[in-house]
């Protein structure tokens, strides 16, 4: 086991990456474990309000993400220095996420309908750096040869061509499998070529006079939303509490 963690993760330079997404997911769950405390009224903990002003666990995520991540870029990928602002980086991108949802509507979505937005992000995101750890390259460069990486022709026409597929993906409304496409094409292909939600800006700008694949379009979402959309939202209220059902503007965590 430690042969396997030296030759895969050490000695690629991935010990940082471990590190901070071990920090990340580490970081949400406690954030997600107290603040879901705080809305109970168990435990000793309470929203910081300095001033009557409510500060929000976004804020010290920042600074944090910040330090972090200028230390990594300034400390490489070896040492105890990239170690050290690699956790930090993953604890502050973890506080952030936490509160994606608020930074999108510029509102506090936290325990609302919205708010599982920042759970989604929370749970794509560690799916991404797994996928890294696990030897993936963006848009799939690391499947060439030694021979095809020397062409760099063959390197930019493969990149060119993945990116299309992603954006097309992005265009039909499938942004999961356009984010993950990033790093495994085949999955951008397959949300390239299915039909796109109707809702999306493809369907409206391609399907709009044509009412056979508008229809089909429908009925495909229909399904889709039917049979994940139950799983889904208890997974999501799994990882982060079961939102509130009457919805209440400037609720805090």
């Amino acid at each position: 086991m430690g042969h396997w963690f030296d030759r895969n993760i050490v000695e690629p330079g991935k010990l940082p990456l471990l590190l901070a997404l071990a920090a990340f997911v580490l970081t949400f769950v406690v954030t997600r474990v107290i603040t879901r405390m705080i809305r109970a009224g168990k435990g000793p903990f309470h929203n910081i309000t300095p001033g009557g002003m409510h500060v929000h666990h976004v804020v010290p995520g920042v600074v944090l993400t910040v330090i972090g991540g200028f230390g990594a870029v300034a400390s490489g990928r070896h040492g105890i220095a990239a170690g050290a602002c690699a956790v930090i980086f993953g604890m502050g991108a973890g506080l952030v996420l936490d509160e994606f949802a608020l930074i999108l509507h510029l509102h506090d979505v936290y325990w609302t309908e919205e708010g599982r937005q920042s759970v989604e992000v929370v749970v794509l995101t560690a799916a991404l750096v797994l996928l890294l750890l696990a030897g993936f390259s963006p848009l799939g460069v690391n499947e060439l040869s030694s021979d095809q990486q020397q062409g760099r022709l063959e390197v930019i026409l493969t990149l060119v061509v993945n990116f299309c597929f992603v954006l097309i993906a992005l265009f039909k409304g499938k942004a999961r499998l356009a984010v993950v496409g990033t790093l495994v094409p085949f999955l951008a292909v397959i949300g390239a070529i299915r039909l796109a939600r109707p809702t999306s800006m493809w369907a409206k700008r391609f399907y709009r006079n044509r009412h056979r694949a508008r229809a089909r379009a429908v009925l495909r979402a229909y399904h889709h939303d039917v049979r994940w959309a139950g799983p889904r939202r208890r997974f999501q209220d799994l990882i982060g509490g079961a939102p509130d059902r009457v919805s209440a503007p400037e609720r805090k965590p």
